[in-house]
């Protein structure tokens, strides 16, 4: 297992070592103490598993409080998952950083808490599954905008997104509610 400091370097690209014989293959997708020497020390405490079509756009999402580091993996498919920093103290601020998960590279993701979390499916469906170090809470949920131009995330779209309503209210950064 391999760990990659992006141009973001508190979110961590993994590669996982992915053994294969005649069957098929194996690999691990999480070890505490692995991801620990990779400078990983995160608790995970939620699992979820979302299916989209190709074109969905989901995000970009976080709690204002009630934090949650998310850790991507892409089961099926294909999606470019971007990470936006929303940690005002932070010299990379309202920059961000996208990249290919697919059940074909087999890499995830680390994005701690701090950032706004999204993607786009690039195949026909794509399955997410993604561990969180912190639960669920709805009323502390936000939502940056996903088209920001302040931001200006290059999308690998064609056409029009399918959004929720939610994203389709997203805020821009020079609204939304940011961390410290």
């Amino acid at each position: 297992m391999e760990f990659h400091r992006t141009e973001l370097p508190d979110v961590v690209l993994i590669e996982p070592t992915i053994y294969r014989d005649d069957r098929g293959f194996f690999m691990e997708t999480f070890h505490q103490q692995r991801f620990a020497d990779g400078g990983i020390d995160a608790s995970f405490v939620q699992d979820n598993l979302s299916r989209s079509t190709r074109g969905t756009v989901r995000g970009l999402h976080f709690q204002i409080e009630q934090a949650q580091g998310k850790l991507v993996h892409v089961m099926l498919g294909e999606i470019f998952d971007v990470a936006v920093d929303l940690r005002r103290s932070s010299p990379t601020f309202g920059r961000w950083v996208g990249m290919m998960l697919s059940d074909e590279n087999r890499r995830a993701v680390y994005i701690p808490p701090g950032f706004a979390h999204g993607f786009c499916v690039t195949s026909e469906r794509a399955d997410v599954f993604y561990k969180c170090t912190d639960f669920y809470a709805p009323q502390h949920e936000r939502t940056l905008l996903w088209n920001d131009p302040q931001i200006g995330i290059d999308w690998p779209l064609t056409g029009d997104p399918i959004l929720s309503g939610k994203d389709r209210q997203g805020q821009p950064l020079s609204e939304v509610e940011c961390y410290s």
